[in-house]
């Protein structure tokens, strides 16, 4: 007999969840999460049910309760409103927006952070894993400048970069990514949105065969500005909504690289929001 619990999506899971039925595997389990593929149309989807206390990605499930007990390659469904694992069904109860819209923000507030966010990420015992890395710098320095060709020159170099769930490389690019398309929105940085525009669709095309699932699924994430609770707090620290310091320092201590990749992306993206509204004055 199925057992049935209820959780919080995430919005962007929503035409998933809504769709017929379909069959889906587990990609990855711990405690603290449970990582869905799930089988479409035009490429793999990855849903990750998380309980309460786990990060919460823009692609989650979030639920009150122990995991279900499941291993890798253990078969799942996904759809009709439900998310059946282990037997377990689950169902959205309420609904968050991964990608809500800043509001306004002058770019003079913007680059008065710029040198305070430096100095955190700088003086943080958590450092990126690509600290350094030539592509890296070659990806803030094109993004800086306006330009498309180095930057996605650079960003294609990244992607899949690194060990682990999710590649220093694809933290980096997916903190940029939405960096530069809220904070270019926030502070109408015309060329900045268009940079992520491009830059997501040259990262996403071919991400599936070039990362693991979970990151792929999570750039296609970034890509359309989605984040989680933890970035988009930093994102409203810099447009003035909320304090920064506290924001920033949750967001380093994610994972073991991937708070600092993030937020190494994070203030590339800010550092040419800044650059680019200089340029247009």
């Amino acid at each position: 007999m199925r057992a049935h619990a209820t959780g919080a999506a995430s919005t962007a899971l929503r035409a998933l969840l809504e769709s017929p039925r379909r069959p889906a595997r587990v990609l990855a389990a711990f405690p603290a999460g449970v990582y869905l593929e799930v089988r479409t149309e035009l490429q793999p989807r990855v849903i990750a049910v998380l309980r309460g206390d786990a990060v919460r990605l823009p692609n989650a499930m979030v639920i009150n309760g122990p995991m279900p007990g499941v291993a890798v390659g253990d078969e799942a469904w996904v759809g009709d409103g439900c998310v059946e694992i282990g037997g377990l069904g689950l169902r959205a109860h309420r609904w968050w927006d991964p990608a809500p819209p800043l509001g306004p923000a002058e770019p003079a507030l913007l680059a008065s952070w710029l040198p305070l966010l430096s100095g955190l990420c700088e003086r943080s015992p958590r450092r990126s894993g690509l600290e350094g890395n030539e592509a890296a710098v070659r990806l803030a320095l094109g993004c800086a400048e306006g330009s498309l060709l180095r930057g996605v020159t650079a960003a294609e170099q990244l992607v899949g970069l690194g060990p682990g769930l999710t590649p220093s490389g694809d933290d980096m690019i997916a903190g940029l990514l939405v960096a530069l398309r809220h904070l270019g929105t926030a502070a109408n940085v015309a060329r900045a949105v268009w940079l992520a525009d491009w830059l997501a669709a040259a990262v996403t095309f071919d991400a599936g065969g070039r990362t693991t699932p979970i990151s792929a699924a999570l750039l296609h994430c970034a890509a359309r500005g989605e984040a989680s609770g933890e970035v988009l707090a930093v994102l409203r620290g810099l447009a003035g909504r909320q304090a920064l310091e506290p924001a920033l320092h949750r967001l380093l201590q994610l994972g073991h690289t991937s708070g600092a990749d993030l937020a190494w992306g994070v203030r590339a993206g800010l550092a040419a929001v800044v650059a680019l509204a200089g340029a247009d004055r």
